[in-house]
């Protein structure tokens, strides 16, 4: 699969086949991840692949509700988590990112490792979605309680997580702006 048609047919998966997903096909992918681009170079990221149904269940507890106005909903990536095969939890080290000369380097502060956890993620799931498989980017979730779960030392974080499996059903394409809505010449609007 060419990466453009990677990019404009991969969906957010929620529901998962039972079948297990080898553990080449769950390297390959990591290895997709270890290549993403990084502020100079420190590859901050870390991850911890999940199999075990019980600790699939405990990050799916942690998983928050989405509110919208007065509308309160079950996040819709708890049953992603519990089902999935394969539950890929990505990481960082934190103060290493965005720093230099042990100072932070930038107005962003210690976050700058947010955008290196997000290059290397969406390089593991379009290379997931190139072999077959689906993932979504869960991102809503109580962060300390999952930290705790999977046992971080001190300095790192859960950042975001994904499940990876083989899509139940086929998805549509979610509807997209047109360029002419998100690209500006020279400056903001014009």
């Amino acid at each position: 699969m060419e990466v453009l048609e990677a990019i404009k047919t991969r969906r957010s998966v929620r529901r998962y086949q039972s079948t297990p997903v080898d553990d080449q096909i769950v390297e390959t992918v990591l290895e997709a991840a270890r290549w993403a681009p990084s502020w100079t170079n420190t590859q901050c990221w870390r991850f911890i692949v999940v199999r075990d149904d019980n600790i699939k269940a405990e990050m799916a507890d942690t998983l928050l509700e989405i509110e919208s106005g007065d509308t309160v909903a079950a996040n819709p990536a708890i049953r992603a988590i519990r089902d999935a095969p394969v539950v890929i939890v990505a990481c960082a080290e934190k103060s290493r990112s965005g720093y230099k000369f042990g100072k932070p380097a930038t107005d962003k502060g210690d976050y700058w490792y947010m955008y290196d956890v997000a290059l290397a993620m969406q390089n593991l799931m379009l290379a997931a979605h190139s072999l077959g498989l689906g993932t979504v980017h869960v991102g809503l979730f109580d962060s300390p309680k999952v930290d705790k779960i999977l046992e971080l030392p001190e300095g790192v974080c859960v950042v975001s997580m994904t499940p990876l499996g083989y899509p139940e059903r086929e998805s549509r394409p979610p509807p997209r702006k047109e360029l002419s809505e998100i690209v500006f010449n020279n400056k903001y609007g014009g």
